[in-house]
């Protein structure tokens, strides 16, 4: 016999341990995602012979392959081949990272490809070093191009997150799961998951809308 037991305080408790786990996940994965995504580019744009050609046809392949695919891979392949143990979320936090990273760094390269080349040609004229130029030109011009690609790629990636349930992970998704067995309330409860990600979706663009807006008050600024 199959029957609804209702909804209880319990289902706000889960709901709340399963937004955080989801937060924290996105959270992590797109901070080492931002870090490694940034070093594949730069390493691309100064063109490091053979290791840049291995880390973007690394990148190809986690661009172009399901998530899903990703998530099997380095959470049973590898503990299968290294003997490695990984818990759920460390395999989630791990592979949406790599991911996020391939991503991030079409974006750079893009950004920076975007930068007018006599801007750096003048700069390297007056002897300046690689570093001054990366920290004074092409970081804030690349910055600023890249900023509503970066939270475009933020808002994809919280909704990615939605799939990391798939290895056992007790994010938003999976409690959303339990609650809807044990109460067969499912246009209740899909609805209620399915506002939350909208929620933070909505949050990620207004924080990428203000940050874009205080960046360019800042780049007119410092042009005066």
């Amino acid at each position: 016999m199959y029957g609804s037991e209702g909804f209880s305080i319990y289902d706000i408790i889960l709901w709340a341990q399963g937004l955080g786990v989801s937060v924290g996940v996105f959270i992590l994965s797109m901070t080492l995602g931002l870090l490694l995504g940034v070093a594949i580019g730069l390493i691309r744009y100064y063109q490091i012979a053979f290791l840049g050609k291995t880390l973007m046809m690394i990148s190809e392949f986690l661009k172009n392959s399901p998530i899903i695919v990703q998530l099997f891979l380095v959470y049973f392949g590898i503990p299968a081949v290294t003997g490695i143990d990984m818990t759920p979320i460390e395999a989630a936090v791990w592979t949406l990272s790599a991911n996020t990273a391939a991503f991030i760094a079409v974006i750079i390269i893009s950004s920076i490809s975007s930068i007018e080349p006599r801007q750096l040609e003048a700069a390297r004229s007056f002897a300046l070093s690689e570093f001054v130029i990366l920290r004074k030109i092409i970081f804030p011009q690349a910055f600023s191009v890249s900023i509503p690609l970066l939270v475009g790629l933020a808002i994809n990636q919280l909704q990615v997150t939605s799939l990391i349930s798939v290895i056992g992970v007790y994010d938003l998704t999976r409690v959303g799961d339990i609650v809807n067995q044990r109460t067969f309330e499912p246009f209740i409860v899909w609805p209620i998951i399915g506002a939350t990600y909208f929620i933070l979706a909505k949050l990620l663009a207004h924080l990428g809308t203000r940050l874009e807006r205080r960046f360019s008050q800042h780049k007119i600024m410092s042009e005066l």
